[in-house]
């Protein structure tokens, strides 16, 4: 494996790399580089927890000109956190390296000190779509002079409604800037929007299975709704994480799930789009500093979340496709640490397991709430259907071929062990079946004849 100073990133940048521990290239770093260094266009296609923000950043350091007090890379994403991740990613590297200045941009801050920054020298912007257009709207953010765009985690801004938002921002660069494309899924819009606006863009693609398979342990453990906040706490007993994500469906059961872990004394709090964005900020300052222990949170609200030291991800509710299974357990198992992600299965979500796992290319082990391997239910049903055969072989006797004749009234409790009482009685009561019947049917009779005669009297 080449490593950065092979890639092309400069001396200074590798020594502060390895001062970090990052030593090696990922994949996607690897192979991403050396073409953004070439100024071509790429497209990545490659989960959260593979790189991929260094695979965009080390480029643009490289290339940037801190001595033009201009906005000459700007970096889109889909949600304020994401924005901040990336941010706090680039100070870093910049901070020991280079004077370039880097702003943040993104809804829920306050406006004026936006304004205020951005009559400083930002040479690279990081924010969201709607932040961006408001401020191309006022004319506070110029994008005349940008050479680099980047559109990270394009799937989940079509996920999100910003993709007409993106495209205007596109259009307001000019076209002989370099585009970097990156997402976890290359869903058809997406795919257009890289025709309409790329050139020549070179196509990389990481596989999922490098992602969830190498460092993650994944196990999925069998339960019911109405038992599963218990078993979640039994799993965290069991398992005593030292830093884990819980993800639910939807905001609600985020917030009535952690309220129910607070009444039994653990220690978490909630991320969903519900809250303000100083509360999320808080929220997520408080994870990152070891005093939250359990971050309960919904899918976009975690979108681009690094968090170092995340050992466990709890799928509370399964995830309905394979792409967010990949980006949820990615929270953990990072930098050739191990990590576990727990799935807990109601029988509605065994469908969505099997798909899983089709995704992934693996089976996930199954097991009991309190630890035990659950058993195949493929097999366990063939046991059953055995099982009832036999019962019906010992009670009943062997079936009879098609070549073998019987008498109908024969008793099916062996051969020549029949009885004729049993088949008299049979018969008598066949016999007496019509006469009751046709009793009924003679008292009907008169009924329907005395009706009649009423409503003759009544004209």
């Amino acid at each position: 494996m080449q490593n950065f100073l092979q890639l092309g990133i400069s001396e200074e940048i590798n020594n502060f790399l390895k001062e970090n521990g990052i030593f090696k290239p990922t994949p996607i770093q690897q192979q991403a580089i050396p073409h953004l260094l070439e100024g071509k266009d790429v497209i990545g296609k490659a989960q959260t927890g593979t790189g991929k923000t260094l695979a965009f950043v080390l480029p643009i350091l490289e290339k940037i000109d801190p001595d033009k007090p201009e906005i000459q890379a700007i970096i889109v994403t889909p949600t304020r956190e994401l924005a901040l991740q990336v941010t706090s990613e680039v100070k870093k590297l910049v901070a020991k390296i280079q004077k370039l200045n880097v702003l943040a941009v993104y809804g829920g801050q306050d406006v004026e000190k936006q304004l205020h920054k951005l009559k400083g020298n930002n040479q690279i912007i990081v924010g969201t779509p709607g932040r961006i257009i408001d401020h191309l709207g006022r004319g506070t953010i110029k994008l005349t002079n940008v050479s680099m765009l980047v559109l990270d985690e394009a799937d989940q801004m079509l996920h999100i409604g910003f993709l007409s938002e993106v495209e205007e921002i596109i259009q307001r660069t000019p076209s002989s800037r370099q585009t970097m494309l990156f997402s976890a899924t290359m869903p058809q819009q997406v795919r257009s929007l890289a025709n309409r606006y790329m050139r020549k863009p070179e196509d990389i693609r990481v596989k999922d299975t490098e992602v969830t398979v190498k460092d993650i342990k994944q196990i999925a453990i069998e339960t019911t709704d109405r038992a599963k906040e218990d078993a979640l706490v039994s799993t965290i007993e069991k398992y005593r994480p030292f830093l884990a994500i819980i993800f639910c469906r939807t905001k609600r059961r985020a917030s009535k799930l952690n309220e129910a872990l607070r009444e039994k004394g653990l220690n978490s709090d909630e991320l969903h789009g519900d809250l303000s964005q100083a509360k999320r900020e808080q929220v997520m300052k408080r994870f990152r500093e070891l005093k939250v222990q359990f971050l309960i949170a919904t899918d976009v609200a975690a979108r681009g979340l690094d968090v170092e030291g995340v050992t466990h991800v709890v799928n509370y509710d399964i995830p309905q496709d394979v792409e967010s299974y990949v980006h949820r357990i990615g929270r953990t198992g990072r930098a050739g640490e191990k990590g576990l992600a727990i799935t807990f299965v109601a029988p509605k979500d065994r469908v969505a397991l099997n798909q899983i796992e089709k995704g992934i290319n693996m089976p996930i082990k199954k097991q009991n709430v309190d630890g035990h391997v659950a058993e195949d239910r493929s097999k366990k049903t063939k046991k059953v259907n055995q099982k009832r055969n036999n019962n019906d072989e010992g009670k009943f006797g062997k079936k009879e071929n098609k070549g073998q004749k019987g008498r109908r009234g024969e008793s099916r409790r062996g051969e020549g062990r029949a009885s004729s009482k049993p088949s008299e009685k049979r018969n008598k009561v066949k016999a007496g079946k019509p006469a009751k019947f046709a009793k009924k049917s003679s008292n009907s009779n008169k009924r329907g004849a005395n009706q009649k005669q009423k409503k003759n009297s009544y004209r």
